[in-house]
């Protein structure tokens, strides 16, 4: 893991100044930790507040908190699936020092499961390593264990661990400054009272509702606010629980920190390594939408593998999730409600292995609900109480509208004029519907389009507007067909 990364991530220091430290660590030696000291881009608290954070490598398998049979066995179904022989490798893949491997080795070499082959290379400079096989003995035991689960990867953190970790991440940590939300918004037209608002509830890590007209900006408000936040948090590849194994970081939703600054560095940030069962990551997001079901919130076991991957809100621990669309999912309002009415109030959930183990995990995240629906049809008050901030996205005023337009038009070379201005609004208020923050932006879309059909230089027409008027209003049944009414 580089500290690079890291310290680029928490925006602490920038690409060219770890450029510059690597030059000076080439030149000096040392840590590049030290070297950003000596070139005045970081302070010695600033390092050593990155330190604390990152979770140390345990020095032995006690350390670890997990039973030296545990991490044996996941070991022989490396060797027996993944036809590993080097102890290096067994180290990468299981993301625990090469000294545990070899204590491991030599536990099953004293059981007669494993045995050695030889020495592997030392001919060119690297250091001979030896080759390890299974026995006949070994082979069956490493069939037995893949029945009882078939996971290999990533050594597991333990339950506690992972507990310990979401509570010094808590997304409440964080402070988000009136800069930083202006920054985030910036290019967006956003109403200063609306911001005045929305800080604080960001701040207080309490659940939020954004609700109002459809096309007035909830999702896209929801989505800066997931990725406002800076910090850098620690998630587990998985977490062993009584035995069974629990994936926790999804590719596909961890954003990590590695490869932040492109550039080649050190691989730990301290003296002794970090643990790198635990991935450096931003704050997690997850979006869901009108796929969510109740079951959703429940351990995913696969009978198959016979391991289990967290749910979508565990996996957004410490971060954002954000149920847009609320009151169109799968599973109805209240049951979604009823599913975190705990974990909204006490900040602990609670989640049931198959075997009937109920297992309690600190709730640390923020959850946005985005709807176009009014809060009285989706909850009664005793849930309204329970969602701190209510925030309501409301039609623009007129002459913010245009500004809107104006000015998403002039970036993609168009220019409003009074005409097609008026041609604009005088067809939504023809319809009876409201001004909205996406009507603009679909209009040009739509005109940009048709000017490239055309091979014709962008430019508003009367044409060419009223074709994309009628695909953002879909026309009644009796003006399409003649019926009278």
């Amino acid at each position: 893991m580089n500290i690079g990364d890291i310290l680029v991530a928490k925006g602490l220091v920038t690409r060219d100044q770890v450029e510059a430290a690597l030059e000076h660590q080439k030149e000096h030696g040392g840590r590049i930790g030290l070297s950003l000291i000596a070139l005045g881009a970081l302070t010695q608290e600033q390092l050593d507040s990155v330190i604390n954070d990152a979770p140390g490598a345990p020095l032995t398998i006690e350390e670890t908190g997990l039973d030296s049979l545990f991490l044996m066995n996941l070991m022989i179904k490396g060797m027996y699936r993944e036809s590993i022989e080097l102890p290096s490798r067994l180290a990468e893949q299981m993301k625990i020092p090469g000294v545990m491997i070899n204590k491991l080795l030599q536990e099953a070499k004293d059981r007669k499961l494993v045995e050695a082959l030889g020495a592997v290379g030392g001919s060119t400079g690297a250091l001979a390593e030896m080759r390890h096989a299974l026995t006949r003995a070994g082979h069956d035991w490493a069939v037995e264990a893949s029945e009882k689960s078939q996971y290999f990867g990533p050594a597991p953190v333990t339950l506690e661990a992972f507990k310990d970790r979401i509570m010094r991440q808590r997304i409440t940590n964080e402070v988000v400054s009136r800069d930083q939300l202006i920054e985030a918004f910036n290019g967006l037209v956003i109403p200063d009272r609306f911001l005045s608002r929305l800080g604080p509830a960001i701040n207080s890590g309490n659940p939020i509702l954004i609700y109002g007209p459809a096309g007035n900006g909830k999702t896209t408000v929801a989505e800066i606010v997931g990725k406002i936040f800076q910090d850098v948090v620690y998630v587990p590849y998985c977490v062993e629980i009584d035995g069974e194994i629990l994936k926790v970081y999804d590719p596909t939703i961890h954003q990590t920190v590695e490869g932040t600054t492109g550039l080649p560095g050190e691989s730990s940030v301290r003296r002794g390594p970090i643990d790198t069962r635990w991935v450096p990551c931003f704050r997690p997001m997850v979006i869901t939408g009108g796929e969510l079901a109740i079951e959703s919130f429940d351990l995913k076991f696969n009978p198959i593998a016979k391991f289990y991957e967290a749910p979508l809100h565990i996996k957004a621990l410490n971060g954002t999730f954000l149920i847009d669309d609320f009151g169109r999912q799968r599973a109805k309002p209240e049951d979604i409600l009823n599913r975190w009415i705990v974990p909204m109030n006490s900040k602990v959930d609670y989640l049931t292995l198959h075997t009937g183990k109920t297992v309690q995990i600190p709730f640390d995240e923020m959850i946005i609900f985005s709807t176009n629906l009014h809060p009285n049809d989706l909850m009664d008050p005793a849930f309204q109480r329970r969602i701190s901030y209510k925030l309501e996205t409301v039609e623009p005023p007129e002459d913010l509208f245009r500004r809107v337009f104006a000015d998403m038009a002039a970036k993609k070379g168009l220019h409003l004029t009074d005409e097609i201005y008026e041609q604009v609004t005088k067809v939504i208020r023809a319809h009876d519907a409201p001004l909205a923050y996406f009507q603009p932006k679909f209009i040009v879309e739509q005109v940009l389009a048709t000017c490239k059909f055309e091979g014709m230089e962008p430019q508003f027409t009367p044409e060419n507007v009223d074709d994309a008027l009628s695909n953002l209003f879909v026309k009644t049944a009796s003006k399409m067909f003649g019926v009278k009414r």
